[in-house]
């Protein structure tokens, strides 16, 4: 067996560590030549992710150039919506978009539960791939879009800025939208407790577009319902808990809300301190982030001296994963990924003496 680096889930236990942990949201993306050939070779988007061995392929390649302390799976948020029938298809220049949308209580009693060993069977599938080709060298995170998340794209039916539809149908018929939302929560539930089941050993949900939500209205219809998905995992097959993280891109100003909400660590994006983070959520909570993405488009000097800073304002301390406060862009060059996370190894031992 490799040598099992646990970094990453000793920082979720609540353990000392020696270093501060580091990994990459889209860690396997189209920054890399190599992501780019198998994804060519795939076909698709969903193809690729639909292929139990070159989604493995893809998820272990950034772990062959970086020394990162966990694997992601490769797949998407909008798998649910996509196994309940609504039709996804990604087009070039305007990404996601659906066939069908849910705008109506109709819709939303015409969605059927999606199967995980029937529809999303292809999900476990590269689970499992992963898990078994991984043998212990880092931890493997499964996840799952919010339910307010997978909505917006459900009502609208494609990405949007104004999420005109969707906040029309929660202002003008909350019952509907909180019925969606209710039927999504069980959905990722089972979706969550699947991967695990099937070998990931942390859940992340992605509540990609929870900070688009005025103050009222964020716990009413994003965080209430996560913090349900929380409540309803399942442990891991050995009797373990397995660790869940919430990110809610723009949601600085609600940690006070999201530190109750069961999960074990909290994303952040570049826009809040961790060190006033961590003063809102305490101790007993993880932190994770919050490099500006865009900083890996400066020089390794100026990104050296970037961790430098993340770091000390988190401070002294075994609570945080370091981690970009959003995706990596496609335009990032790989040396620039090297310089980043060579210097989170180079300098965060100095903060767990």
């Amino acid at each position: 067996m490799s040598e099992q680096n646990d970094l990453m889930l000793r920082v979720l236990r609540g353990e000392k560590v020696s270093r501060t942990p580091v990994w990459m949201m889209r860690q396997a993306g189209r920054y890399l030549p190599e992501y780019r050939a198998t994804r060519e070779q795939a076909g698709s988007f969903m193809d690729l992710c639909r292929n139990a061995d070159l989604a493995c392929e893809v998820t272990l390649q950034p772990l062959r150039r970086y020394a990162l302390d966990a694997a992601i799976l490769f797949s998407d948020i909008l798998t649910i919506p996509d196994a309940m029938g609504l039709g996804l298809e990604f087009i070039p220049g305007r990404g996601p978009v659906f066939a069908k949308t849910v705008r109506s209580e109709a819709d939303v009693d015409g969605l059927p539960f999606p199967q995980m060993d029937d529809e999303l069977a292809y999900v476990m599938n590269a689970v499992r791939t992963i898990r078994s080709e991984l043998n212990g060298k880092v931890p493997l995170i499964g996840f799952s879009g919010s339910p307010w998340t997978l909505a917006t794209y459900m009502v609208e039916g494609q990405s949007s800025r104004e999420f005109a539809q969707a906040k029309t149908l929660a202002y003008q018929q909350p019952e509907v939208m909180h019925a969606l939302l209710a039927k999504l929560t069980q959905s990722v539930t089972d979706y969550l407790n699947a991967q695990i089941a099937a070998g990931a050993q942390i859940v992340m949900i992605f509540d990609t577009w929870g900070g688009a939500l005025p103050h009222w209205a964020y716990p009413l219809f994003s965080l209430d319902y996560m913090k349900n998905i929380v409540a309803g995992l399942n442990k891991d097959s050995e009797g373990n808990r397995v660790p869940a993280m919430l990110f809610t891109k723009g949601g600085g100003q609600w940690l006070h809300l999201m530190k109750d909400s069961g999960a074990q660590g909290l994303g952040l994006d570049w826009t809040t301190s961790l060190a006033s983070a961590r003063k809102m959520v305490g101790e007993d909570i993880v932190l994770q982030g919050n490099l500006d993405p865009g900083m890996l488009r400066a020089n390794p000097a100026t990104i050296h001296s970037e961790v430098q800073r993340v770091l000390s304002d988190y401070g002294m301390g075994h609570r945080h994963i370091f981690n970009l406060g959003h995706g990596i862009t496609p335009d990032i060059p790989p040396d620039h990924v090297s310089a980043f996370i060579d210097a989170v190894h180079e300098i965060s031992p100095a903060y767990h003496e």
